[in-house]
């Protein structure tokens, strides 16, 4: 049966959709031997003989699903021309070929999820189902309530307006206060550039959720496979993946 090249690489665990129509787009993907860069393309991959970087695209994998407590210094990618570190190099153990779904930037620590499946990613990553991510952040100095309340409501940010935000004050202190901020948008250093936009630079950002999937006392740079239950944990009731 035919169906869209990047939803067969998402499946095949090559990388999320969206990763995959920018690898399709680099033409890095081929069809019978034949470099295809066009979004539209329909492939069957019971006739047709599809690679990604030279080798050829395998059936759907078992599926595995990481929860990784990232630590700082570790890039969210599969590689670095520069040669730093990325966060599969702390997937010892797991077999699978993984990819981080979305990113957390590398000054930044906590939760990340990695998998191989496409379908999921996307799913997460995909504004429209609205999945929580929330964060805890030291900022500079301590942010006035009617700050607070601007980021809550939703800033313009790079020309365009953040969706509305929850934010706890966890400790305030004269030099430096912890909050917990709750977003379900995924825009790059976003959490970062939100406080700067009301004068208090972050000092240090920790992910600890996705949804109601919480890091909890996974140790950092530790990481655990997840369940059925924990992946229902990361969407709302309508949007489960699993049910009964």
């Amino acid at each position: 049966m035919e169906e869209r090249l990047q939803k067969i690489l998402a499946r095949a665990g090559i990388a999320s959709r969206r990763a995959a129509e920018e690898l399709i787009r680099q033409g890095k993907v081929t069809v019978d031997g034949r470099v295809v860069t066009d979004m539209g393309v329909r492939v069957d991959p019971a006739r047709q003989r599809i690679e990604y970087g030279g080798r050829p695209v395998a059936g759907a994998e078992e599926k595995v699903y990481v929860l990784l407590n990232k630590p700082t210094g570790y890039l969210s990618t599969l590689a670095d021309p520069q040669g730093r570190k990325i966060v599969t190099d702390l997937l010892a153990g797991v077999a699978a070929r993984v990819f981080p779904v979305g990113r957390l930037d590398y000054d930044t620590e906590g939760a990340l999820l990695l998998t191989n499946d496409g379908e999921l990613a996307q799913r997460i990553l995909h504004p429209r189902f609205e999945v929580n991510k929330t964060y805890v952040a030291t900022v500079r100095g301590n942010p006035p309530q009617a700050a607070l309340a601007q980021l809550e409501k939703g800033i313009m940010l790079e020309g365009s307006r953040t969706w509305p935000a929850r934010i706890r004050v966890l400790a305030a202190g004269e030099r430096q206060t912890r909050l917990e901020i709750t977003i379900h948008e995924g825009r790059k250093r976003q959490v970062r550039k939100m406080f700067a936009a009301i004068g208090h630079r972050v000092l240090a950002l920790q992910r600890i959720a996705y949804g109601r999937l919480r890091l909890g006392d996974l140790p950092l740079g530790k990481y655990r496979f997840l369940t059925k239950n924990d992946l229902n944990l990361i969407f709302s009731g309508k949007n489960s993946l699993y049910r009964g």
